[in-house]
This record gives C-alpha cells, sequence and structure tokens, in this order.
C-alpha cells in the first residue's frame, strides 16, 4: 500500500498529455535560463539541450505533432517576409551559386557515405556487423533526414544507423554554428529586413488563413516538410507581389523556435546512447569535417558574390532547413539567400538521391529493393 502513490505518479508521468506539458515546461525553463546566459537562439537551443539530455536519460519527454507543425507553419511565414521584390531580384541573380550549392551538396553526400563504407565495413575495430553500402549512403545525404530514412527502408538499410546520423548531424550543426558565430563576432552583418514589421492583428488572421491553406495544399500534395514549405511559398509569393499583411509577433517566433527545438530534442532516446558508438563517433567527426569544408566552400563562393562567407556558410552547411533558417533569421545573416539555398538543395536531394543510388550502386553490385519498395 506504501507504494501506491509512487506507482500513481509513474503511470501519470507516463500519460502523454502530461510528458508533453512537463517537456514544455522544462523547454521555457532552459529557454528563459539560455535568455539569461545571452546563449546564440535561446528560445531553440535551450529547448533543444534540455530535451535531448532528458530524453537520453530516459525521462518523461513528448513532442506533440501538431505543436511542431505549428512551429513550423510560424517560422515559414516568418521567413516568406523577407523576400521582398528587390530580395527576389537579388536571390534569382545569384542562379549559379544555388545550382553550385545543390552539386556540392550531393558530391559531399556521396564522398561521406563512401568514407563511412570504407571505414566500418572492412575488418578492424571500427567493423560494423552487417554493415551495407545501402545503409551508409542513405545515412550521407545531406537534408531530408526523415525522408532519407524511408528511402533507405524500401531499399533494406539499416534504418536505426541511418536515422541516427542524420539526427546527430542536425543537432551537431545546430549547435556547432551558432556558437561559432556568436564566438566570432558573425552577426547582424545582413541588412535586410523583413516586409512587413508591423504586427496588424486583421492582416495577421489573414496572413494566417492563406499560409494554412498553402500548408494544406502540401499536405494533399504530400510533399515534404509541407507545415513548412506551404506557408513559406504562401508568405514569400504574397511579399515578392508587394502584399504586406503583418508582421509576425516575436513571441509567436520564439514559441515557434521552442516547439521546433524540442521536436528536435526527443528524438534522442536511452537508445541512441547504445547505439553503436563506433558509428555515432564517425559520424560526428564526419559532421565536424563537414561544417569546415563547407567553410571553405563559402569562402569560395563569397570571392565571386557581395555576400559574405558566414550567410554563405549558413546556406551550404549540412544543416537542416528550418534550424538554419532561424540561425540566420536570428543572427541577421541573410535570410533570403539561406532560405533559398536551403529550399533548393531539399528538393534536388529528394528529387536526385534516389535516381543516384540505383545509377551508381544498384545496377552494379545487384542489391534490390525490398519488397515494400516494389
Amino acid at each position: 500500500m506504501s507504494f501506491r502513490p509512487a506507482n500513481q505518479l509513474a503511470r501519470l508521468l507516463q500519460s502523454s498529455p502530461v510528458r508533453v506539458v512537463l517537456t514544455l515546461l522544462l523547454a521555457w525553463a532552459a529557454a528563459a535560463l539560455c535568455v539569461r546566459l545571452k546563449t546564440p537562439l535561446p528560445w531553440m537551443i535551450g529547448p533543444l539541450l534540455a530535451s535531448s539530455v532528458l530524453s537520453m536519460l530516459g525521462g518523461p519527454t513528448a513532442s506533440w505533432t501538431p505543436l511542431r507543425n505549428v512551429g513550423q507553419w510560424v517560422i515559414g511565414c516568418a521567413l516568406g517576409l523577407y523576400f521582398t521584390p528587390q530580395v527576389v531580384a537579388l536571390v534569382a541573380g545569384l542562379w549559379w551559386a544555388i545550382a553550385l550549392n545543390i552539386v556540392w551538396a550531393l558530391v559531399l553526400g556521396l564522398a561521406l557515405g563512401a568514407w563511412l563504407y570504407r571505414i566500418h565495413h572492412g575488418a578492424g575495430p571500427l567493423h560494423i556487423a552487417g554493415l551495407s553500402r545501402v545503409t551508409t549512403y542513405f545515412a550521407a545525404p545531406v537534408g531530408a533526414a526523415s525522408e532519407m530514412t524511408m528511402m533507405g527502408e524500401r531499399h533494406g538499410a539499416q534504418t536505426d544507423l541511418v536515422a541516427s546520423a542524420h539526427s546527430l548531424r542536425v543537432l551537431l550543426v545546430t549547435l556547432i554554428v551558432p556558437f561559432g558565430f556568436q564566438w566570432a563576432g558573425l552577426h547582424g552583418l545582413d541588412d535586410s529586413l523583413p516586409g512587413a514589421r508591423v504586427v496588424q492583428l486583421p492582416g495577421l488572421a489573414l496572413l494566417a488563413v492563406l499560409t494554412g491553406i498553402g500548408c494544406w495544399v502540401m499536405l494533399k500534395l504530400e510533399r515534404t516538410n509541407p507545415w513548412f514549405i506551404g506557408a513559406l511559398t504562401v508568405s514569400l509569393l504574397l511579399t515578392a507581389c508587394g502584399v504586406t499583411l503583418s508582421a509576425i509577433p516575436q513571441a509567436m517566433s520564439n514559441v515557434a523556435q521552442l516547439l521546433i527545438g524540442i521536436s528536435l530534442g526527443v528524438r534522442f532516446t536511452p537508445g541512441f546512447v547504445h547505439m553503436a558508438p563506433r558509428w555515432l563517433g564517425s559520424v560526428a567527426l564526419a559532421t565536424v569535417g563537414m561544417i569546415g569544408l563547407c567553410a571553405g566552400f563559402a569562402w569560395l563562393l563569397a570571392q565571386f558574390t557581395q555576400l559574405h562567407w558566414a550567410t554563405l556558410l549558413l546556406g551550404t552547411s549540412p544543416g537542416g532547413i528550418t534550424e538554419m533558417s532561424i540561425t540566420a533569421k536570428v543572427l541577421q545573416l541573410g535570410v533570403p539567400v539561406v532560405t533559398a539555398f536551403h529550399v533548393t538543395r531539399l528538393a534536388a536531394v529528394l528529387l536526385l538521391v534516389e535516381p543516384l543510388f540505383r545509377w551508381l550502386y544498384q545496377r552494379r553490385l545487384g542489391l534490390q529493393s525490398s519488397p515494400a519498395a516494389e
């Protein structure tokens, strides 16, 4: 009988609504602490770190999908407001740099996949039993983490390794790049401002309705990141046409970052900690190397543009589209350029990675897709 309150508390903590609320409270406290400590991106990095650490310790964390979708919706709206007619003309003039970035991302992914296979497939202390070329190939592309996991599953990859590689890469980039920029004083280098700078409640309501329709269309079309891409597309088109309905309140943007931080953090379960430490170590090392290579590539691009290399690093970095766009927004580092680089890269990766796999490996090695792919 004396254990009944403890058992009841344990059952209560396992309740999904309670876990969601507890996670939100934890995230808010972590964000407030990061604001006080003046860390970069406090409203995303604080919740991300707090929820990931507690999740790996087996704590009662949870991310409610509708809240994550709302966060992506708000961020998509906010980023689209930067695409004024003048900015659209600027981005259009960078078509060659955007095309080079796509090629760079594909080459970087192919190189990473080949390296992971080389060091972990053969005999030796780093050997991982059962590791296949399919697994390393789909674990390596830059961008579209969830889609790469699903593609890998269709072709028989070890999906736990694929998912963990993408999750760890996004986490490390989201932490390393903002902290590195703050340490180096790289912020506030871009003077672009959103087309709408005043919050107007009627306009904000109309913007929510129109972007909501855009999200619904993307959902019906089964596009990737529908809540982000749908809101971004409508907000961008309105701003590019000179229609300014309303700015996004800063409080809404902060809450959206908090929700996205939670959605990233809860991916790191206790099982993640025990998963093939050699694999995770290699992915971490490769991620740091990729950031360095992208910094060099960004510096080269900067020599032929009028953009700062820090902006181009955000645009070419191996991070997620939402996280890097938020970083650009908060640090004032070329939001439209970074967003355009990542959106086009995401589209190219989704369109080209699977055909490249068939051309490079499936026929040559005689690999067959799993029955689920048929």
